[in-house]
């Protein structure tokens, strides 16, 4: 897929440097994966050029904003190896720069008119904040269980994967409910191998990309991984592991025999949750005209990227 460009220097006022400033760092290093998404279904669907460029653009200011209000919260001194906006500009300038995200978000779907679109975004950025404020509760809790984390999963990364597998349906008006309910399920399904995999990434599971290790355990919170990882622990156990300043601590806390164990257990409970989401994407067969059936092996294709990071 090629590069989108998200904004350009008409979508945010001239007068307001300092933020047309932040927006160049925020989105000249992402990924821009969700917005290949939209590409992905935009092929398939025959999306005009003005519906893909404005729900790329939404999920991406959607996701964007996201990122600057986690960071502070989170006090991540980083944003893609890049000093985090929070740090940078100042609090302030970050929380003003995620809202003004959010609000441009509504002005340009109210301008294309789609009502049920709107309120379905709107829903999304509500699900975003309600998952931070359980994140945020979650913060050195010892005993959390994978349950709760799923949740927060669901609520944070799931919801911008949802969007991204519904709101081309909804923006051409097709508002099939047993199509969008699959869809929904699938995004669940999509998000949650997303970010486990991106859990592992703090254990130096194939991380090709170089995350920081540890960065989670450090700031007090036990990801899914290291929730899988500690639910036999003894409460002495889960100290020493809180403790853990390195990645060698961790396995000669654990045992690298039973540490490696704990991956392949985790990474076959996740293949489970690949063959459900697989059976999922080839029932779509069933809402899909033959035109737009080349979307079911796109589909196929992605939780092995999310969870694997296989390249595709």
């Amino acid at each position: 897929m090629k590069d989108l460009k998200i904004f350009n220097e008409d979508d945010f006022p001239k007068y307001l440097p300092k933020l047309n400033s932040l927006y160049d760092d925020l989105f000249s290093s992402g990924k821009g994966f969700r917005s290949k998404l939209i590409q992905m279904m935009g092929k398939n669907l025959r999306l005009t050029t003005r519906q893909e460029h404005l729900l790329a653009q939404t999920i991406e200011f959607i996701h964007n904003a996201s990122l600057l209000h986690d960071d502070l919260i989170d006090r991540s001194p980083l944003r893609r190896s890049k000093t985090a906006a929070w740090l940078k500009y100042s609090p302030e300038y970050a929380v003003l720069a995620g809202d003004y995200l959010l609000a441009r978000v509504m002005v340009n779907l109210s301008r294309y008119g789609n009502l049920r679109l709107i309120q379905y975004t709107a829903e999304i950025i509500s699900d975003l904040l309600e998952g931070e404020w359980i994140q945020d509760s979650l913060v050195r809790d010892w005993n959390v269980q994978l349950m709760q984390l799923d949740q927060v999963h669901d609520l944070k990364t799931a919801s911008l994967f949802k969007w991204c597998f519904r709101a081309p349906f909804i923006a051409q008006e097709n508002y099939d409910e047993r199509l969008h309910q699959t869809l929904e399920e699938m995004g669940t399904l999509l998000g949650l191998l997303f970010q486990r995999g991106d859990d592992l990434l703090d254990f130096d599971i194939r991380n090709d990309e170089g995350k920081a290790l540890l960065g989670d355990l450090k700031s007090g919170y036990l990801n899914s991984f290291a929730a899988f990882l500690a639910r036999d622990f003894s409460e002495m156990k889960k100290q020493k592991l809180r403790g853990c300043q390195t990645l060698d601590e961790v396995k000669e806390l654990v045992g690298l025999e039973a540490f490696n164990h704990a991956v392949q257990e985790f990474d076959e409970m996740n293949t489970q949750v690949i063959g459900l989401y697989e059976h999922k994407a080839k029932s779509l067969e069933e809402f899909l005209p033959p035109e737009q059936r080349g979307l079911i092996n796109d589909f196929m294709g992605l939780p092995s990227v999310l969870y694997f990071r296989r390249a595709k």
